[in-house]
């Protein structure tokens, strides 16, 4: 298929903003439009046509499904067998269940922030791509406003506060826990973690729903991680 590529400008920003407003009252059409807004963002550093690629943790196969129509051989790892949609694999992103160097591109998109040691995970896809194959690992960082999830922004009283409040407000306990099921991940330690891994070359960092003229502003700490919202980090593994 002939693809139009990503222009990181403020119009792209407000559209996605705009969809993300609806991912509790409308989560299909939100995953869709973001699948197709960062399968164009991958297909700048890789054609993905004839490629077998990984997507960890994306087990209702919102991005499968993008990667495929542009030609990709795309399989799914989740933990969670009731979130796998057709095709896809029962397994843990601490322990891929995938030999050394086994595909071409291993992707994940907001699942760093869920396992309880990110950079095991992020060391397990670098682990399975091939020599050459690319990693993309886009994650939430824990002070972004979204944060907390569905429980932001009272993250910022606290994970534990901010479930009680959830509660209180909605008669119910919120899907992601703190440190169960969310845990509190850094743009700086993503950055750090890119920069030391042996096995791979950053390629590229940059702000996933952000225009790109906001690049610049990774390179301050503490403002970068109030102010990022996402995280993408790009690497190539080493022949």
């Amino acid at each position: 298929m002939e693809e139009t590529p990503v222009r990181a400008d403020l119009a792209r920003s407000l559209r996605l903003f705009r969809a993300f407003r609806s991912e509790q009252s409308d989560g299909d059409a939100y995953y869709t439009t973001l699948a197709a807004d960062t399968a164009a963002q991958v297909v700048k550093y890789v054609d993905l046509a004839g490629k077998t690629v990984l997507d960890v943790g994306g087990g209702p196969g919102y991005f499968a499904r993008e990667f495929r129509q542009r030609g990709a051989r795309c399989v799914c790892v989740d933990v969670d067998a009731g979130e796998l949609a057709g095709g896809g694999l029962l397994g843990s992103a601490l322990d891929l269940p995938f030999r050394d160097g086994s595909v071409d591109v291993c992707f994940s998109s907001n699942v760093l922030e869920h396992v309880p040691d990110p950079w095991r995970m992020a060391g397990e896809m670098v682990r399975v791509t091939r020599p050459g194959g690319l990693v993309f690992l886009a994650y939430t960082n824990w002070l972004s406003p979204w944060g907390g999830h569905e429980t932001s922004p009272w993250h910022y009283l606290g994970g534990e506060r901010a479930a009680r409040k959830y509660h209180e407000k909605h008669g119910k306990p919120p899907k992601n826990r703190y440190k169960e099921s969310l845990y509190p991940v850094s743009i700086g330690a993503g950055l750090r973690w890119a920069r030391r891994t042996g096995e791979a070359e950053l390629v590229d960092a940059l702000p996933r729903y952000l225009p790109g003229w906001y690049r610049p502003m990774l390179k301050v700490p503490v403002i970068r991680e109030f102010a990022t919202w996402n995280l993408v980090l790009v690497l190539r593994k080493h022949p």
